[in-house]
């Protein structure tokens, strides 16, 4: 297991965690040398979390000798004009925060239009993943900001960037990573994140670059699947797009957030994914996995460990293909994202494959006043660097 230890740290936690890297930082030969990437959309949680960061870094006396700010700005979503407004807003004042220690730059995610097919979004989501790494040089520190971007987004971007300074780790050997540390830092509210909704998805699927294979190999395709949707609110035309390509011999696996602060969210998504998953695929109840929805590492340990067995036990009949769907919060997104990172690292031998589907929504929908309201709880997720050393 890569990440059987971990840091993990979330409240007033997170910022005792920065102070005590920027120190180190202070006392290292090697100078702060950070790339910050976050993204410039309609929610406000970013600016909440950059401004305590750049916060702790300006008074922890810390010599900058570079830091770059990359947004990532968002083309092709409809929203509402007050939404752009917002997002507007945000992108500002990002970049003047950010200022204060080092400059900004932008790129662009999105298809160039309505419809293109999943190939070319792929392609797309690639060339942003490339953006992203070009800027990856000799940071001491990179620290991703999942807080205003969208799960497509910060998969595709997480996923690269563990590519990049993790490329041949399997047993957590390799986290110090040279010394560079990789920080996910996310501003979680789940009851806002609930009421925040993704409408009209395309007619075809994105798959996340290099998680492909379990849907798109031809040598594969004989395998026996194994879907595991972790279940999210407002998700089911998402659902029913991706459950098209679901075999109908498939095993089907949901995961709900289980515990929660709201004690009955996980029975409302059964609710509400009934039709899909129960009614008409007859999925038994003692398949149900469960999962802390604030523990993004218990994400990771569960679902590592469910597809572990499915691989082990369908050794027998040539391996398997597993198929995993994140529609949860974005901690529960974050631990699917480490767990699904881990089973292609040890799957060399194809007995198994990963893949990560997404129908990507073509419009948000949000309350600008709940956006305002919201106070969350900013979390960290500390994935290399020296403290695995």
């Amino acid at each position: 297991m890569i990440w059987k230890n971990y840091v993990f740290r979330r409240g007033p936690e997170v910022e005792d965690l920065w102070d005590q890297i920027l120190a180190d930082r202070k006392k290292s030969s090697r100078k702060f040398n950070l790339l910050y990437i976050s993204g410039a959309g309609f929610d406000a949680r970013a600016a909440i979390v950059m401004s305590k960061y750049v916060e702790r870094v300006r008074e922890s006396g810390c010599e900058v000798q570079n830091a770059q700010l990359l947004l990532i700005s968002f083309s092709s979503y409809q929203m509402s004009e007050e939404l752009k407004a917002q997002t507007r807003k945000n992108k500002s004042e990002l970049e003047e925060c950010f200022s204060e220690i080092g400059s900004c730059h932008s790129i662009t995610f999105g298809r160039s239009s309505v419809g293109e097919d999943e190939v070319s979004a792929t392609i797309g989501l690639r060339q942003v993943a490339d953006d992203v790494l070009r800027f990856v040089d000799s940071q001491t520190d990179i620290v991703l900001d999942v807080s205003s971007l969208p799960r497509i987004a910060y998969l595709t971007v997480l996923l690269s960037l563990l590519a990049k300074l993790l490329p041949t780790c399997k047993d957590g050997s390799e986290l110090a990573a040279n010394g560079t540390s990789l920080q996910v830092l996310v501003g979680e509210d789940a009851a806002l994140d609930s009421l925040i909704s993704s409408e009209d998805p395309s007619n075809d699927l994105v798959l996340i670059p290099g998680y492909s294979e379990a849907l798109q190999s031809e040598a594969l395709r004989d395998l026996p699947l194994v879907w595991l949707p972790i279940l999210g609110e407002n998700r089911l035309a998402q659902v029913r797009k991706i459950e098209e390509v679901i075999p109908s011999d498939a095993e089907i696996c949901p995961v709900l957030p289980y515990p929660s602060k709201n004690p009955r969210r996980g029975d409302m998504l059964l609710v509400e994914y009934d039709s899909i998953l129960f009614a008409r695929r007859e999925t038994p109840l003692s398949n149900i996995m469960y999962a802390n929805e604030a523990h993004p590492f218990q994400m990771y340990r569960q679902l590592l460990g469910a597809m572990e067995r499915y691989r082990n036990t369908l050794k027998i009949v040539g391996g398997c293909r597993l198929v995993v769907t994140p529609l949860a919060s974005k901690l529960m997104t974050i631990g699917s994202a480490l767990a699904c990172f881990e089973m292609k690292m040890i799957s060399a031998d194809r007995v198994s494959s990963v893949a990560i589907p997404y129908a990507e929504p073509r419009r948000y929908v949000a309350n600008i006043d709940s956006l305002l309201a919201s106070r969350p709880e900013i979390s960290a997720l500390l994935l290399t660097g020296d403290a695995y050393g």
